[in-house]
């Protein structure tokens, strides 16, 4: 029987504090706290529409900007993946999806390669959604990428409205994690020619 897909994480700075705690084959559940409300409300899209249980404790300096808390949350959140993952055996590893919020469309594509590369494409106004400042979506989706040592392409295709294209990168970013981090019962071992990931 498979063990519990199941770690946590932390990162402790003069800048942050940051905990997560991730279970790749759960139900949705999820517990954040974070200082910037709309990012927490991003934070449970991933739970919600990945289907992983999801707990984020998050103290930042967002006094200064919420820069570092969402850099930071997205390192540890992709650490803790990447432990819950272990050696990746059998995983599908490759991921993608394109979603519709309403007048807004985003693909997101990746791979649980153990090579990080983010890729933003799309035009995303610098603007505020209450204390979130938009070009922060950018910058978390960064850190998760260095943080699980991926690939990650977001595209951000149309959209009007800040909170919607926002938030379908966020659920596109969901459904293509979920996907790339499901078990194939077909396969054997590490999927990758090399042997390693």
């Amino acid at each position: 029987m498979r063990s519990p897909r199941v770690a946590s994480e932390q990162r402790i700075t003069k800048e942050t504090s940051i905990e997560v705690e991730i279970g790749i084959d759960g139900t949705g559940k999820s517990h954040i706290e974070t200082p910037v409300p709309f990012f927490s409300h991003m934070l449970d899209q991933i739970a919600k529409h990945g289907l992983f249980d999801l707990t984020v404790r998050a103290a930042g300096d967002v006094a200064i900007d919420g820069h570092h808390t969402a850099e930071d949350v997205g390192i540890v959140l992709g650490q803790a993946l990447g432990r819950a993952l272990g050696d990746k055996a059998k995983i599908a590893r490759y991921g993608w999806a394109t979603l519709p919020m309403d007048e807004a469309r985003a693909t997101c594509t990746l791979d649980l390669s153990g090579r990080p590369l983010f890729v933003w494409e799309g035009i995303m106004p610098k603007a505020k959604i209450g204390t979130w400042d938009t070009e922060l979506t950018e910058v978390f989706f960064d850190g998760f990428a260095r943080g699980a040592a991926c690939n990650l392409h977001v595209v951000l295709h149309a959209g009007s409205n800040l909170h919607h294209m926002t938030e379908i990168c966020f659920k596109a970013f969901a459904k293509a994690l979920c996907a790339a981090c499901t078990i194939d019962p077909r396969a054997e071992g590490i999927p990758s020619t090399k042997g390693s990931l």
